[in-house]
C-alpha cells in the first residue's frame, strides 16, 4: 500500500472527509449529526445531494472520494442493498491501495460479523442485490465487504449515546487529519520530537476544561516555529483558532495599563471570530464571548503580565476543551 509520507502528502486534497452511506438508514439521522459534528470541528465532508443516482458510479463521485483525505464508511442493514454503495466501497478500497486513503468505518445498528461474512439481515440485502449479476462482480462485492468488515471502527451497540460515538469519530478524524506536519514545517529537523512533547503536555483528550501551556526560553531558538507548526497542526481540532504573533513588538502603544488591556482584548477578540473591527468598553468581553467556545489561541512572544491578565487571566473564560499556548523569554512570567 502507498504510505501517507509518499503518496498522500504529495497530493492536495480537496475533501477532508467522504462518507459512503445508504441513504434511507442514515441520512436524516446518523449522517445529519455527523455533518453538524464535522461543521464545528472545522472538518469540511462531501455533500453527495447534487449528484444523480443511476445504474453506475458517476464520475464525478469517483473523483469526490479520490480527492478525500478519509473515507468513512458507514455499514447499515440495508447498505449491501444498494449496488451504487458496493461500488462506491470498491473505489475507496481501491483509493486505500493505491493512494493511502484512510478508511474508517462505522457498524450501524449491524454486526461486523455480519458485514465480513454477509450473513443475517445484511446477507439477505446483499443477496438480493447480487441476482442476476456476474460472479466476478460478486466475488469483488464479497471480498470488499469482507475487507471492510475487518477495519476496526465504533460498533453502534456499543455506545448507548449517539451523539458521545459522533464527538469520539470526530476526534478520531481530527487526530488522522493532525498526524502529519504542514508542508511549511516537514523540512525542519528535529521539529517533530517538539511537537509530540507539546501536544503531550497539552493533554488534548482532556475535555472537561481548558488549559494554558507555555514555552519559553532565549531568543532564536525557535519557539515561534514550534507554536506555528502547532496551530498548523492542530487548528481543525477547534471551532475558533488565533495565532497573535510578535505580542511584544505590537501591542505596546503608549496606553495606560486598562487601556492596553483593552486593545488586546479587541485584537484577541477580533482574530478569534474573524470580525475586524471589534469594539469593547469593558475587560469581561473575552469570557463572556468565549466561556463557552473549544479555542485554540497561541499568544507569541508575551513579555509583560499585564499582556497574559488581559488574554488569558483565567482558563475558566475559555470553553471546556480550549488550549491557550504562550511562547515568552520570561519564565517567571510564566510562573
Amino acid at each position: 500500500m502507498a504510505s501517507s509520507s509518499s503518496s498522500s502528502r504529495s497530493r492536495t486534497w480537496r475533501y477532508r472527509v467522504f462518507t459512503s452511506f445508504h441513504g434511507p438508514d442514515v441520512r436524516k439521522t446518523f449522517l445529519s449529526h455527523l455533518r453538524k459534528q464535522f461543521s464545528y470541528n472545522g472538518i469540511s465532508m462531501f455533500d453527495d445531494q447534487s449528484i444523480e443516482r443511476s445504474q453506475t458510479i458517476s464520475p464525478a463521485l469517483t473523483g469526490a472520494i479520490k480527492e478525500s483525505r478519509i473515507s468513512i464508511v458507514v455499514l447499515s442493514k440495508n447498505y449491501a442493498s444498494s449496488r451504487w454503495c458496493l461500488d462506491e466501497l470498491l473505489e475507496i478500497l481501491k483509493c486505500r491501495e493505491d493512494i493511502g486513503q484512510i478508511v474508517m468505518t462505522v457498524f450501524y445498528e449491524v454486526d461486523p460479523s455480519d458485514v465480513r461474512k454477509q450473513t443475517g439481515e445484511f446477507g439477505i440485502a446483499f443477496n438480493e442485490t447480487c441476482e442476476g449479476k456476474t460472479k466476478e462482480k460478486i466475488q469483488k462485492w464479497s471480498k470488499a465487504l469482507n475487507d471492510v468488515g475487518n477495519i476496526a471502527g465504533e460498533h453502534f451497540f456499543n455506545w448507548d449515546n449517539e451523539s458521545k460515538m459522533i464527538e469520539k469519530i470526530a476526534r478520531d478524524v481530527s487526530n488522522k487529519l493532525n498526524a502529519t506536519i504542514s508542508w511549511d514545517f516537514e523540512d525542519m529537523v528535529g521539529i517533530e520530537a517538539h511537537l509530540q512533547k507539546m501536544q503531550s503536555l497539552l493533554h488534548l483528550d482532556y475535555e472537561d476544561g481548558a488549559m494554558i501551556v507555555g514555552i519559553y526560553g532565549p531568543a532564536g531558538i525557535g519557539k515561534t516555529t514550534i507554536a506555528r507548526a502547532l496551530h498548523s497542526r492542530l487548528s481543525s481540532s477547534f471551532q475558533f483558532t488565533c495565532f497573535m504573533e510578535n505580542i511584544r513588538g505590537s501591542y505596546n502603544s503608549g496606553l495606560d495599563e486598562y487601556g492596553l488591556k483593552l486593545r488586546l482584548q479587541e485584537q484577541l477578540l477580533s482574530k478569534v471570530l474573524n470580525q475586524d473591527g471589534i469594539r469593547i468598553n469593558h475587560l469581561g468581553a473575552i469570557p463572556e464571548r468565549l466561556c463557552d467556545q473549544k479555542v485554540l489561541i497561541i499568544l507569541d512572544d508575551v513579555e509583560d503580565l499585564q499582556q497574559l491578565e488581559a488574554l488569558a487571566n483565567e482558563t475558566n473564560w475559555f470553553g471546556p476543551g480550549s488550549r491557550i499556548i504562550v511562547t515568552t523569554e520570561d519564565q517567571e512570567l510564566l510562573e
